[in-house]
């Protein structure tokens, strides 16, 4: 497994990111989502360095031009829901993409305690292809590995890009050890110290889908 952290050295994505967290700013939720889409761009942008490309011939109105293209297949997958606008920021560049989707959500017990339950899967054969796997927060990890884990059913993938805005340091260590040995890349934007009793990260941003799309029940 490897990790990278595309806000070093600092860029315009740190204003974004001081952006989703500023409280006053957050009670704007086409701001919030509008962040999320561009800030999946950059990861897309800074992804695209790693695929393979391979020539091909482009007729112009005035001749030929040999240009590169990507040879891997890609599929963009997210965890709903909070990851939709952060997987539509990654589509905007990966547009001829497949796509899937995973429902991930916390169970709580009554004593407070929770559970992470995956719902609802939908995703094409993964087999062979390079999977990029969407979402804004990284508490735990617990939610990742086990969609992760999920999609599997669809077939093997050749390498998996996880893709996080914010994530926690135990987060981060917890998916290093689980995919230590994986064809996996961490992408990260951010890396915060704590995760409180909730296992909310601290400082964090509160809850990425409230914050994109109301809050729920």
């Amino acid at each position: 497994m490897e990790i990278k952290h595309i806000n070093q050295p600092v860029s315009i994505l740190s204003n974004f990111i001081a952006e989703m967290r500023d409280v006053e700013i957050q009670t704007d939720p086409l701001r919030f989502r509008r962040n999320l889409e561009r800030i999946g761009e950059i990861f897309a942008y800074e992804i695209s360095k790693t695929l393979t490309y391979q020539p091909t011939q482009i007729t112009t109105p005035l001749g030929s031009a040999t240009e590169w293209r990507p040879k891997e297949k890609l599929v963009v997958t997210s965890i709903l829901r909070a990851g939709v606008p952060l997987h539509n920021g990654i589509l905007n560049y990966f547009d001829r993409a497949e796509n899937g989707f995973v429902s991930a959500f916390r169970k709580y017990n009554v004593d407070g305690e929770f559970e992470i339950h995956i719902e609802y899967i939908s995703a094409p054969d993964l087999t062979g292809k390079t999977v990029i796997m969407a979402d804004p927060m990284l508490a735990t990890g617990s939610s990742l590995e086990l969609a992760y884990k999920a999609i599997l059913a669809n077939g093997q993938p050749e390498h998996v890009h996880f893709v996080s805005i914010i994530a926690s340091q135990p987060g981060v260590e917890y998916i290093s050890d689980i995919f230590e040995e994986e064809p996996v890349t961490l992408w990260l934007a951010a890396v915060d110290d704590e995760l409180n009793a909730k296992s909310y990260i601290v400082p964090g941003i509160g809850d990425a889908g409230d914050l994109a799309y109301g809050p729920k029940l």
